[in-house]
């Protein structure tokens, strides 16, 4: 009986052991579950851009600065990092260009890291934009990329750059400059708040919906105006007469309307076209050769406007990068390509 009894007692404990394992592991998972931190995107790998370096005739004092805006999208990094090669590799001064990234939160050490390998003399800051600015307040449009938070960063420049920067060049990640950018720095702005090349030809109506066009007290704001189509991923903008004209909170306004009553459908540009458009410094049309990315439906391959050509623009949903590694390239994502700093494993192989 004695045997029986501490055979029981032997079961009871290992089973009690038992338990106490399986209840301590399954803490220990739910713990590590809950202090799990989400990790960063895994960003591609860039080859590093030769130095560029400033002519004998550029200024070294604050004010010979260009200072240039663009977004950090882990998703576009890709193009970002053709655009600012392109800049800097046509610049007469490319020391004097100051770049001022928006990113979203968390990952602006890994993008610093990423920038800082690839241009380790770049002059450059990375701001964080707080995507709760603008989340409540975006409505769906005809391309869900149209509707990333970061897309509306730019009407925030004006708010998280340094209060001494007075002028800056807004532009798109899916471009190349082909020119000196402080030919565009230095347009006479003659009292505007932005300057643009305008497109007087394209039907301004599309750009709104009939509810829009049938309201008599929202038509106003266009009164006395003769409203043009501009693109706002090229923009020159005076960031003191925008923080002055609060231009920030009237763009908020139009995308509460949007909200209520479904005025357009093309993401954070509509606003941008009531305030501005027919008010804005027009700018020569060889700094946007926009629309290489097709249309927001399929992105079929377009060709170049007739004309000289200072900026090229992948606007649309075709992106150079993209249809090149899709190997369906059109034929201006060539003019794209001499840019690309990815290191592929087919650049790797030969090097």
């Amino acid at each position: 009986m004695a045997s029986r009894r501490l055979s029981y007692t032997q079961l009871l404990g290992l089973l009690s052991f038992i338990l106490l394992l399986v209840t301590t592991t399954t803490k220990a998972v739910r713990v590590g579950v809950i202090l799990h931190k989400p990790s960063a995107p895994t960003l591609p790998v860039f080859r590093e851009a030769p130095a560029f370096r400033n002519g004998d005739q550029c200024g070294t004092r604050e004010a010979d600065r260009i200072h240039i805006a663009m977004t950090l999208d882990t998703n576009y990094l890709r193009g970002t990092m053709a655009a600012v090669l392109s800049l800097l590799q046509h610049s007469t001064c490319p020391e004097n260009l100051s770049f001022h990234f928006l990113s979203l939160p968390h990952f602006e050490n890994d993008l610093f890291t990423s920038i800082k390998s690839t241009f380790p003399y770049l002059n450059f800051k990375i701001y964080q934009f707080d995507p709760n600015l603008v989340r409540s307040k975006i409505s769906k449009s005809i391309r869900q990329a149209l509707d990333q938070p970061l897309n509306y960063a730019r009407i925030y420049l004006a708010d998280i750059i340094p209060s001494n920067v007075d002028r800056i060049i807004y532009l798109d990640s899916d471009l190349v400059v082909v020119d000196d950018i402080e030919k565009l720095w230095h347009v006479e702005m003659e009292g505007k708040v932005v300057a643009a090349p305008e497109y007087c030809h394209a039907n301004f109506t599309h750009y709104f919906t009939r509810t829009f066009w049938s309201d008599p007290v929202l038509v106003k704001v266009l009164e006395g105006k003769r409203p043009c189509y501009f693109n706002t991923g090229v923009m020159v903008v005076d960031v003191n007469k925008w923080r002055k004209g609060m231009y920030t909170q009237k763009v908020e306004e139009w995308m509460t309307i949007q909200k209520q009553k479904r005025i357009y459908h093309l993401g954070s540009l509509p606003p941008f076209l009531l305030i501005f458009a027919g008010d804005i410094k027009a700018v020569n049309h060889r700094w946007n050769q926009h629309g290489l990315g097709g249309d927001n439906f399929e992105g079929r391959c377009r060709t170049l406007h007739p004309g000289p050509i200072s900026l090229l623009h992948w606007s649309g949903k075709g992106k150079p990068w993209l249809r090149l590694d899709s190997r369906k390239p059109c034929i201006v994502d060539h003019l794209w390509a001499p840019y690309d700093l990815y290191r592929s494993s087919r650049h790797s192989l030969e090097e």
